[in-house]
Formats: C-alpha cells, structure tokens, sequence
C-alpha cells in the first residue's frame, strides 16, 4: 500500500448503540452491523426472539452517507435489523459473509475468511480490509450458529484496527493477532450475550476475555461495542471497567454511551 496518511493520522469513532458505530478513517466513513429499528421483541433467523431494550442514537438519516458497511452477519436482528437493511441499500459497499452477501444481494460482498479487498481513499492510497474468521459461540453449538465475520482495516500512516464481529473464541483472536497484528485499536464486541438455545455460553466475548484479547492483539486502544442495549447481554459497562483495572488495562479502555465519539 502506498498511502499518503499523516503518519500520526487518527481515527474517530461514534457509537450509535448497539453492535453499530461510525467509524471515519482514511476520508471514508464506515459503519459497523446497522441496527436502527426501535425497542421491542425481535425474531430472528435462528428463531430466537431477541429484546432490544433502547433504540439507536442516531437515525440512518442523522449519520449521514456511509462508504462501506462492515456487517458481521445478516442472520441475527441485534447485528442487521429491518431499519439497517433499508440502510444498506445507500451504502457505497456492503462487505459481509460469502452467506450473506447471497442473502442480501445488491451492493454487498462476501469476503472469506483472511480474503482482502483494497478500497481508494481520497488523496490516493489504499485501505485494505481483510475479512477474518469469527466464532458466534462454543464449538460444540457451530451447528446451531451463524458464520460470522470480523475485519482488519490497514493503511500506510493510519493505525491498524480490528473489528471483532460477534466472535467468542480467544483462540481466534491469537491468530488474528499472529498472521495480522499488531492491532492499534480493536473495537470488540463484548456483553458475553448467552440465549436460552445455548444456556451458560457466552456468545460473544465477556468482560475479562475482552482484556485478554487486548492483550494478546497489544492494542493500544479498546473500544468495546454490543454490550447495551438488549436483555440476552449479561455484562455491561461496570463488568468492562473491573476487567481491564484488573488486568492493569484502565487506560486502554474507552468506553462510549450511544451518541458519544471518541477520536482515537
């Protein structure tokens, strides 16, 4: 790649609630699996009904133009919703799952795991994103979970970010950190969500595997999503803020409300 970033370029990142954020990097906006529609009882295609206890920050409309979509899955409606699949239809991109980009059609596109596409930046140079495996729960239960998919963006002179999807495995994130690391921020998916198909399984991340995977990815800068804002999560923000003063990783951590930005 042969950008022309400030090499002490930033990025900044808002949440808008959720597993859904905007994150501005390299001229290009992107947004993180898009959940817009209001607070209530959600079925989605595993047949688990989901309850969404706060509505988006933002509207679709608020956000503003979006370049490239990075949507982790399609099957489940507390990662892409009725509202955010009207969004995707104005997105520049949708880069998704070889399954999902089927399902969805339009402007979406399947990366397999460690598969790349290389997106132009204003100013010249590129940003490539590198699709990376993810694990929506334990192995014993693959038959019962949906294929997911994280992300790798990297460009000359910008910090390499990690974008977990819902991924539970640390095994993976040793991977992601040894054939891509090291990671400046990784944005993770937290909650340890846990449904009643899959009792006492964390299905995403917990608090205190979210710091290990810091550790292990070297990030300089963590920012946990999809931890609020729907009743099958069990840890929240106050589990996060005791994992990392635990592990000793307080100043790592930047925790968002929905509607806060942070420029990383």
């Amino acid at each position: 790649m042969t950008g022309r970033v400030d090499p002490h370029g930033s990025i900044s990142i808002q949440s808008i609630g959720g597993p859904t954020a905007v994150l501005e990097m390299c001229g290009l906006r992107l947004l993180t699996d898009p959940t817009f529609s209001p607070p209530g009882d959600y079925l989605s295609g595993s047949g688990a009904v989901l309850t969404k206890t706060a509505g988006p920050a933002l509207s679709p409309e608020q956000i503003g133009p979006i370049d490239i979509v990075l949507l982790s899955h399609d099957q489940h409606a507390d990662n892409l919703d009725d509202a955010g699949r009207a969004l995707l239809d104005r997105a520049g991109v949708v880069l998704t799952t070889p399954g999902g980009a089927e399902r969805l059609g339009g402007a979406s596109r399947g990366l397999a795991p460690w598969e790349s596409i290389d997106v132009p930046y204003p100013g010249g140079g590129t940003l490539r994103i590198t699709a990376t495996p993810a694990l929506h729960g334990p192995k014993a239960f693959a038959h019962l979970l949906a294929d997911v998919a994280g992300f790798v963006l990297a460009a000359d002179g910008a910090p390499t970010v990690y974008v977990s999807g819902d991924n539970a495995s640390l095994d993976i994130v040793r991977e992601i950190g040894e054939r891509l690391g090291p990671i400046d921020v990784a944005i993770l998916f937290a909650g340890a969500a846990q449904t009643a198909r899959i009792p006492n399984q964390n299905l995403t991340l917990g608090s205190a595997e979210a710091a290990e995977a810091a550790k292990i990815l070297r990030a300089s800068t963590v920012v946990p999503l999809h931890f609020n804002g729907w009743t099958h999560f069990t840890e929240g923000a106050d589990d996060l803020r005791q994992a990392f003063a635990d592990a000793g990783l307080a100043d790592r951590l930047v925790l968002l409300e929905p509607g806060e930005s942070a420029r990383l």
